[in-house]
């Protein structure tokens, strides 16, 4: 047995603000920072050993990373960062609040943005540029349903984390919402239509038993310490 472990970022300041975000990169909060301290003093309690701890592009995933591996002093392992574990791209709805966005088009229409498969929230006129994606060659998208987000990461779940895991090596990964309710879908075989379901809180590890098909043999989400 192999095992994948998932973990949330703490609460960033926007969780906490109730802004959409996506790939807006934003700080965590004290709570954020204490959340992934508590994580890996969860791991450090289990004795959990990873061979690769993998990140998005995003501050409030990597620092989580951080603190997660200085409890359970894998500090040493190679952090690996894409683009392609970002959180979904929020399109014209980042940096807005959740609420007053509710407020405008109605709740039903807020949940199929952020919990639907299909739905692409507005898009922006044009992408964004930042160095961080320009070096890559990537062009940031204008807006992302959960399914694109998908599409986008699979290549790196196919070329970068399913073959450690064939080979034996256990693998963390610290993302975001979407990012991570996209990989658990594919994980899970989850139907498009009960994707809806699943959520995925800040900072409460998901710890999944896998056979050398890569097929799920234990799931357990971690309670989080008090």
């Amino acid at each position: 047995m192999v095992q994948l472990v998932l973990v949330r970022h703490g609460q960033s300041q926007a969780n906490l603000d109730h802004i959409f975000t996506g790939w807006t990169d934003v700080k965590l909060t004290e709570l954020g920072r204490q959340q992934g301290i508590a994580v890996g003093k969860m791991f450090a309690d289990r004795q959990l050993q990873f061979t690769d701890v993998h990140t998005s592009y995003m501050q409030r995933a990597i620092i989580t990373a951080d603190l997660i591996l200085d409890q359970i002093d894998q500090l040493y392992l190679p952090i690996h960062k894409t683009w392609r574990l970002n959180e979904r791209h929020y399109g014209a709805l980042s940096g807005l609040n959740k609420l007053a966005v509710a407020k405008q088009v109605g709740q039903a229409q807020v949940q199929a943005w952020r919990r639907g498969y299909t739905a692409v929230p507005p898009q922006l006129a044009q992408p964004r540029h930042e160095r961080r994606y320009d070096r890559l060659g990537i062009t940031e998208p204008t807006a992302e349903s959960l399914a694109m987000t998908l599409t986008r990461l699979l290549p790196y779940w196919q070329d970068e984390i399913a073959p450690r895991l064939l080979a034996g090596k256990n693998q963390l990964i610290v993302a975001h919402g979407s990012s991570l309710r996209a990989l658990i879908k594919y994980l899970e075989q989850i139907d498009d239509d009960q994707i809806d379901q699943v959520e995925v809180p800040n900072g409460r590890p998901i710890i999944y038993e896998l056979d050398d098909q890569l097929q799920i043999k234990h799931k357990e989400i971690m309670e989080v310490n008090d």
